[in-house]
């Protein structure tokens, strides 16, 4: 089903046949107006397929491939490698058709993805690094076992159910203008793509994916799908290092463009839907958004556009560190160093003076023994939260006004002021 030297497309058909056969089992998800359409000039939609009963599009696909299955073949069961979300949509909807599933899961793997499809009933293996491995040891086991591999984002029969949210899309916004859906392996892109252009072929479809495994943005470039070295992400549902060859064959010729977008970005748009739309999505679900507002789609402004959030299963850990580095990026989260009296109050008249402008303090050491010069000196490290970067101007000027030696941390950098050197500044600073 994914031959590279035979690659598939699927058709229309296809994906209206998967939409009629899965209706029963799948959450029709809401498409609504976001908070953020007056921020950025445009009317954004979110579509909500983090609502699904395993917080993720990839249900869709799962139950469509899984009721394709010949009798032999539901009975012998299915296997696939997944870094979690369509490991829990095709253990929890085989689980609901009676169907033995195992699934492989890379050693990066979130926990609670793990977890979640061993509630599920799945046999749960853990295997390898990334994806490379753990899709290579899932499909030595399949013919060991004589299990149908059932890959998560290249198999025909995915993408056709993994296009059903295109069609609801269309149901829910019939005037749309543009489509901006998560790209990993590629098999959401092609789906939807394959369903918004043979109904509506002006309707401009976005691929959007992050720097940090640009696998699609390559497959465009060499106008093949090619292997990517995977870098650790936010958004670890979209690193696959190579997209599928049915994926690719499907939507190169229907997508209008492919964005990468920054980590930093990614982690201000968890923030920002945590913040105004009370959703909290995992990386991968938020690229669309980062993209938007990252600025890279001006010519979308004042145009009806749909984010695909396309799955919620983040880790409780990585969420506190997305929240914190989106703040970090908005500058309400910063680290400054300054050089105080340490004689009684030096410390105390510090904390008022920055209390007095309405800035909290969130922690702050002191150290003595790497202070040169003036041995009645201590060197405060202080890590606080502003209201954004003119709160912050504030807070800086009001320092730089008062004390003679001091380091302020903006935009991920380090800038001495004593001697002007630049040196680079670690975002996990900011949270240790």
């Amino acid at each position: 089903m994914c031959d590279k030297e035979n690659p598939q497309i699927i058709t229309f058909e296809d994906v209206s046949a998967a939409a009629y056969r899965i209706q029963s089992g799948i959450i029709k998800t809401p498409c609504v107006k976001s908070h953020m359409s007056s921020i950025f000039g445009m009317d954004i939609y979110l579509k909500n397929d983090f609502l699904q009963h395993t917080g993720s599009f990839k249900e869709r696909g799962a139950r469509n491939a899984l009721l394709l299955l010949s009798s032999e073949a539901k009975s012998r069961g299915v296997i696939s490698a997944s870094l979690g979300n369509h490991s829990q949509g095709l253990s929890y909807h085989a689980q609901q058709l009676n169907i033995p599933a195992t699934v492989v899961m890379p050693n990066v793997a979130p926990i609670m993805k793990i977890q979640n499809c061993r509630s599920y009933g799945a046999n749960v293996v853990i295997h390898g690094h990334d994806m490379k491995e753990a899709k290579y040891h899932a499909m030595m086991l399949a013919k060991e076992r004589g299990l149908t591999y059932i890959n998560g984002y290249d198999h025909p029969h995915i993408m056709a159910g993994q296009g059903t949210v295109g069609l609801e899309i269309l149901e829910q916004v019939p005037d749309v203008d543009a489509v901006i859906v998560p790209v990993g392996g590629g098999g959401l892109l092609a789906g939807v793509a394959t369903a918004i252009k043979n109904m509506k072929p002006h309707v401009l479809i976005y691929g959007a994916e992050t720097e940090k495994c640009p696998s699609m943005k390559m497959a465009v470039k060499h106008e093949q799908p090619v292997c990517v070295n995977i870098r650790s992400t936010l958004a670890d549902g979209l690193a696959v290092p190579t997209v599928g060859y049915n994926a690719f064959k499907t939507s190169k010729r229907l997508m209008d463009r492919m964005i990468t977008v920054n980590e930093d970005w990614i982690a201000r748009a968890i923030l920002r839907l945590v913040e105004q739309e009370k959703y909290v999505v995992e990386g991968g679900g938020a690229v669309g958004v980062a993209v938007i507002m990252a600025g890279l789609v001006p010519e979308l402004i004042g145009k009806k556009v749909v984010c695909i959030l396309s799955g919620g299963n983040i880790d409780t850990t990585i969420l506190g560190r997305c929240l914190e580095r989106g703040l970090a990026a908005e500058q309400r989260l910063v680290k400054f160093k300054v050089t105080v009296s340490d004689r009684p109050g030096g410390i105390a008249e510090l904390c008022k003076l920055i209390s007095s402008i309405g800035v909290s303090i969130k922690d702050i050491m002191q150290e003595r023994a790497w202070v040169f010069g003036d041995i009645f000196s201590v060197r405060v490290k202080v890590v606080c939260e502003t209201r954004g970067p003119e709160h912050l101007e504030e807070l800086e000027k009001m320092i730089t006004d008062t004390y003679k030696e001091w380091n302020f941390s903006r935009d991920c950098e380090e800038f001495d002021r004593n001697d002007r050197r630049l040196s680079t500044f670690s975002i996990d600073e900011v949270s240790n």
